[in-house]
């Protein structure tokens, strides 16, 4: 059963905005609203260059793009549709999966996610994500974007937003200070990236200029002028064949003629430099809501404690990131299906949320007071339909 949207007609509709639009179109019109960093940068210093940055991104995306996806009405749940089959095989090139991981990866890098919808009227034949750096709002005399530019090199292409069926899907983060752009996770650990790129920086020069060797061999003889150059040689080459590589790792050491062995560590700056770069690691971790253990950073990580915090990155990050794009995409595609579908996560199949999922399927079946449409709408579940 089809349910018109919007209720189209002939008759003229009612036209709703905000009463700020146009001071939002005079303040933004005419020009590129850019983020306060530049998005290729901020990329390629956070996730390209920045393990922490980088594993934060993946595990996210990967994540969410694995969550199973169902469509629904108010009566009943597809097995089989054309919207469904849209998601399953976005395009020739990629999968659903692929299509969501490229979509939650532009939304995590940039604070934008930009989604092409090929065809013509109707269900589209094809979906595209496109790079959030190339792409640009063209607010229109009401604050509301008219268009997109997608530029590359010194070609554009402008995607017009005025027809009922929209070509781009722009999801963003919530952002304060924009009215067009979102905020990337990326923009609020920009600080922690740095210092963390910085200490790493450091680490590198450190064994490049000034590598501080395991200990020292002090000469304590009686013979002001030192060991001759006999004896440095043959000391040299004792080092080298007894004391070096993998094989001779623990070997104990003869030391005679006045020589002793002097262990050098760490010194107490270099130490806190070094818990410096896990605080701004752990700072990026949170800033993406991905806990610290599940990145390999330093801390109590028991068994327990990791169900825990992989329960959590699923409840706290993953899902809401999925609930809310699948939201869009589906509104977005119900339009032009002319249906009021949406999709959205399987919950009953994230097997991180099992536990909570039976507690919950166990609490409302026992509800006697409820009805069967009740239950299945605190599930959420669609309404059996009427035979």
């Amino acid at each position: 059963m089809k349910f018109p949207l919007f209720g189209r007609s002939n008759a003229a509709t009612e036209q709703k905005a905000s009463a700020t639009g146009p001071v939002i179109a005079y303040h933004g019109s005419g020009r590129v609203a850019w983020s306060p960093r530049d998005t290729v940068s901020l990329t390629r210093t956070g996730f390209s260059g920045n393990p922490v940055g980088f594993r934060a991104v993946k595990l996210i995306a990967e994540a969410a793009a694995a969550l199973p996806l169902v469509l629904q009405d108010a009566e009943r749940r597809y097995d089989q549709h054309p919207l469904l089959g849209l998601v399953t095989r976005p395009n020739a090139a990629q999968w659903r999966a692929l299509l969501f991981e490229a979509l939650y990866g532009q939304l995590l890098l940039s604070g934008n996610a930009y989604v092409e919808a090929v065809g013509g009227e109707g269900v589209p034949v094809e979906l595209h994500v496109l790079r959030s750096d190339r792409m640009s709002v063209v607010p229109g005399a009401d604050g509301w974007p008219v268009a997109y530019e997608y530029a590359v090199g010194g070609r554009k292409h402008r995607f017009a937003m005025t027809a009922d069926h929209k070509p781009i899907c722009h999801i963003k983060s919530f952002h304060p200070q924009d009215d067009h752009y979102g905020l990337s996770a990326l923009q609020a650990a920009a600080s922690a990236i740095d210092v963390h790129n910085a200490a790493s920086a450091w680490s590198k020069a450190l064994l490049d200029n000034a590598a501080r060797p395991s200990g020292a061999i002090v000469y304590n003889g009686a013979d002001p002028a030192g060991m001759t150059s006999q004896q440095y040689d043959r000391l040299v080459a004792e080092m080298e064949m007894h004391h070096q590589g993998a094989r001779n790792a623990g070997r104990p050491m003869l030391l005679e003629g006045g020589l002793d062995w002097k262990p050098m560590g760490f010194s107490p700056s270099d130490m806190e430099f070094q818990k410096t770069k896990e605080a701004a690691a752990r700072e990026i971790a949170v800033a993406f809501g991905v806990p610290p253990m599940l990145l390999g950073i330093t801390g109590d990580a028991t068994y327990a404690n990791y169900q825990e915090a992989n329960r959590a990155f699923y409840r706290l990050t993953v899902l809401p990131l999925a609930t809310r794009v699948a939201a869009a995409v589906s509104d977005w595609l119900s339009v032009m299906a002319g249906e009021a579908l949406e999709l959205k996560p399987d919950l009953d199949q994230v097997p991180a949320l099992s536990a909570e999922r039976d507690a919950q399927w166990k609490r409302v079946s026992e509800a006697a007071f409820l009805t069967d449409v009740e239950k299945r709408h605190l599930l959420g579940l669609p309404a059996v339909a009427e035979e």
